[in-house]
């Protein structure tokens, strides 16, 4: 049985999707968050969690978070300080809006992954 066909008949069974996303919002915490940071490589500092809780403040509260240069750009507000998208990659280095929202357990926008834009995956 594929790994799609064991999530449909099985729902309960798992807190994510196949692709290791969040099913539902509530199900996440910040140990939740701490894990999906530890499985990417990354070790949550203040900066981090900002991102994440900004972006998850953001969702919560209805703006649009179809497509990863409204995302981008909020971050980089948010980080503008200290060196803005630059910063950003340093932060979250397989690209700051597709790893953040998967810690942030926030759906992620399909166009941020597309290698034609210079994903980072």
């Amino acid at each position: 049985m594929s790994d799609v066909l064991k999530f449909v008949v099985d729902a309960n069974a798992r807190i994510s999707d196949p692709d290791g996303l969040l099913m539902e919002l509530p199900a996440w915490s910040e140990a939740v968050a701490e894990q999906i940071a530890a499985d990417q490589g990354i070790d949550l500092t203040e900066d981090h969690w900002q991102a994440v809780k900004s972006l998850r403040n953001r969702y919560a509260g209805g703006a649009s978070h179809r497509h990863a240069r409204e995302l981008i750009t909020f971050l980089e507000a948010l980080m503008a300080g200290k060196g803005g998208r630059k910063y950003l990659y340093q932060l979250f280095p397989r690209g700051p809006v597709t790893q953040a929202c998967k810690i942030a357990g926030l759906p992620v926008p399909s166009d941020s992954t597309d290698p034609g834009f210079g994903s980072v995956q």
